[in-house]
C-alpha cells in the first residue's frame, strides 16, 4: 500500500486508511479554498439584501405603508435588483420584499412600502 499525502500541503499522511488531512488545519484550509468564491458570493448577496432591508425598516414604520420617491431610496443605496421574494396579489400587484419589508411600484418612481406583518408574527 501506497502513503498517501493531505490533500492540502502534501506531507505523508499517517494513521487510519481512510485519511485525506494531516491534521485539522489542513482540512480547515482546504475547505476554505474550496469553498472561498462560492461562499464570498453569498456572502456579497446577502450583504446588498441586508442593506436594502435596513433601508425600508429604515423608511417603513411597522403600522402602516409609506410612500416614497425612487430618489430617496437610490440615494441610500437601494439596489432594486436585490431581494428575498416575490409575492403577487389577486389584482396582479407585484409586492417585492427583502425579508418581512416590501415595495410596491406605484408608476412615476412612486413606490410604496409596506411590511409583512404575518411574518412579524411568525417569528
Amino acid at each position: 500500500m501506497e502513503p498517501k499525502e493531505c490533500l492540502h500541503c502534501l506531507k505523508r499522511i499517517q494513521g487510519r486508511s481512510d485519511k485525506k488531512f494531516c491534521d485539522n488545519q489542513c482540512r480547515n484550509a482546504f475547505n476554505n479554498t474550496q469553498n472561498g468564491v462560492s461562499n464570498n458570493y453569498i456572502r456579497k448577496l446577502n450583504r446588498i439584501i441586508k442593506k436594502n432591508r435596513g433601508i425600508l425598516e429604515e423608511l417603513c414604520p411597522t403600522d402602516k405603508s409609506v410612500k416614497v420617491h425612487r430618489k430617496e431610496l437610490t440615494k441610500q443605496g437601494f439596489s432594486f435588483e436585490y431581494f428575498t421574494n416575490i409575492y403577487t396579489t389577486k389584482a396582479a400587484k407585484t409586492y417585492y420584499f427583502c425579508y418581512e419589508f416590501g415595495y410596491l411600484d406605484l408608476g412615476a418612481d412612486y413606490f410604496a412600502l409596506v411590511v409583512n406583518k404575518k411574518a412579524l408574527k411568525e417569528l
